[in-house]
């Protein structure tokens, strides 16, 4: 998962072991009713050796709220856990859940100095709303973006086709797409997508074999 090149991909750690990282492309896409983000699933050792081909990149990290994760693999999954662990810190002393602009403010500070480049996104009651970080702790707002080593060829995708007006379905539609396109072309990125549909209701989190697959019900595997 790398938006940003890791410089520990391929190369061992302090203790000897090897710096897993996903070359990958993660994408966001804000609908007229909820957000859905979308990733590949390929994971690889110095972006040379798949080493996983079912890496769940998107993690919920609130009711309503998801990231995605792009880096080294350790990094993300240790910056899901601090920002999910603050989302119920808050949720459990205010009795009420973030709202996107606490969250995002949070997950940017979070970020910083850490090898990861992750989308956020989710709903609150001033609507769906889609996030971009960076390591400097930098949060930008945005109506659709992409991080990782496929994002030129999963913007250009998106680009010209984006319509604020479409429903949740029809943005899954859209970002799966940008993802499948630019796996065809970064050898980083592949392996199937998992797609994120965000809504009021909570986050809607499965896995698809084919881009095609997430237009058709029933096609998908639920990611508990």
């Amino acid at each position: 998962m790398n938006g940003q090149p890791d410089p520990l991909a391929g190369e061992s750690s302090a203790g000897g072991a090897p710096t897993y990282s996903t070359g990958t492309t993660t994408v966001g896409v804000v609908a007229s009713d909820g957000v859905v983000l979308a990733t590949d699933r390929r994971a690889s050792l110095g972006g040379r050796f798949v080493s996983n081909k079912r890496t769940v990149k998107v993690e919920r990290i609130h009711p309503t709220a998801a990231i995605t994760l792009s880096g080294s693999v350790g990094g993300a999954q240790a910056y899901a856990r601090q920002l999910r662990a603050q989302a119920r810190l808050y949720e459990t002393r205010r009795g009420e859940p973030m709202g996107m602009d606490a969250l995002a403010t949070a997950a940017g500070n979070a970020l910083r100095g850490l090898p990861v480049s992750p989308l956020l996104g989710g709903v609150d009651a001033d609507g769906p709303r889609l996030f971009q970080l960076d390591a400097a702790g930098g949060v930008l707002e945005d109506e659709y973006g992409a991080t990782g080593s496929g994002t030129q060829v999963a913007i250009g995708a998106i680009e010209g086709r984006y319509d604020p007006g479409a429903g949740v379905e029809t943005a899954a539609e859209l970002a799966a797409d940008a993802v499948a396109t630019a796996s065809e072309r970064d050898t980083a990125s592949g392996n199937g997508l998992v797609v994120a549909r965000i809504t009021a209701d909570g986050v809607d989190l499965r896995e698809y074999d084919t881009a095609a697959a997430v237009a058709v019900a029933g096609d998908e595997e639920v990611v508990n």
